[in-house]
């Protein structure tokens, strides 16, 4: 591409454009405080003891939001799925039973494949759910309750592109879900169940346990020497070893740091032992801890690796580079 120098008169353009857009988009969400109404209450209390799913549908920008709210209410809980308008008149239908909801998405309320596909939906009993900017179309006054998302204008020069419209949709779509999740006592855990995949998936339901046990078990004696110590770094690849006191419980941790200190200020080496090197009251976390809770401790402790500990005995070490490469971070 070649390169090119905006004029300041484009620059000015460009910024004015942008911050007009941003502001009108600002206002659009901001008058749907005044949308969460009674007819909003009772879509959300249908939702919420519908026995089928929430069929989202749309045509154009409104369909590519309907696919975005069908993936929010799904993964907060609110099984849900997306049917094209213009594809359910030709076969799609078929994917309705009675006990769905159906959420139509139009911002004029007036599209011809929404029109159209009102009374087909009304055919087969189900609870019809208008998303619509005015009040007065064909699909708000056909429509069981309204999810009112008013648009004075678009966020274009030309007030054609839709912009605000498709903003303010998914800002009312996420309030639905919201509120939903709210409504069913949604937890993290529950949240973790439906995303298992990805490094939000993992940081909520990966556990030390499922990542500390490939190390093996790296531990001397407090009596230990120099040259044992050194062996047990070495073999486990982690530059540390936990160490035991004489009835077996865990009193330290000595690192590489930690042996190279000692190494710098001590003459004698030959008469070290584990106890004169190790770091006392090493950071442990519980088997059971969210691998996410082992990287909090070692990023405010600033370590990179932490004795892990089963029923109050020390277990094994879980490494930063672990964390890495199961995509906690």
């Amino acid at each position: 591409m070649d390169s090119f120098e905006l004029t300041p008169e484009q620059k000015q353009t460009l910024f004015d454009a942008a911050r007009r857009c941003v502001e009108i988009e600002q206002s659009a969400v901001g008058e749907l405080l005044n949308s969460l109404d009674d007819d909003f209450q009772r879509c959300v209390e249908a939702m919420y003891r519908c026995t089928g799913r929430v069929v989202l549908t749309g045509i154009g920008k409104s369909a590519l939001i309907g696919q975005k709210i069908a993936a929010t209410l799904n993964s907060t809980g609110t099984p849900a799925l997306f049917m094209h308008a213009a594809d359910a008149i030709h076969g799609d239908l078929g994917m309705i039973r009675r006990e769905d909801i159906v959420w139509c998405i139009s911002k004029s309320g007036e599209t011809e494949e929404i029109k159209v596909l009102i009374p087909l939906i009304r055919n087969f009993g189900c609870m019809l759910v208008g998303m619509v900017s005015n009040k007065a179309s064909t699909l708000a006054q056909r429509a069981d309750c309204v999810l009112h998302t008013p648009i004075p204008q678009e966020g274009d020069p030309n007030n054609l592109a839709p912009t605000a419209s498709t903003t303010a949709q998914v800002a009312m779509g996420d309030a639905v879900a919201v509120a939903l999740l709210a409504l069913r006592g949604f937890s993290p855990q529950d949240f973790a169940q439906f995303h298992p995949g990805g490094s939000l998936g993992k940081q909520l339901y990966l556990r030390v346990s499922h990542i500390y046990p490939m190390h093996g078990r790296p531990l001397v004696t407090s009596g230990a020497g120099l040259r044992e110590i050194i062996i047990e770094m070495t073999g486990n690849r982690l530059g540390m070893t936990a160490v035991a006191d004489e009835n077996g419980h865990l009193a330290g941790i000595i690192t590489d740091g930690d042996l190279r200190r000692m190494l710098h200020r001590t003459e004698g080496i030959d008469l070290l032992r584990a106890s004169d090197i190790m770091t006392v009251d090493p950071k442990t976390v519980e088997a059971d801890a969210l691998a996410v809770d082992a990287f909090r401790l070692m990023r405010e402790n600033n370590i990179t690796q932490v004795l892990v500990v089963e029923n109050g005995a020390y277990a094994g070490v879980i490494h930063l580079h672990d964390l890495l490469r199961e995509g906690i971070l």
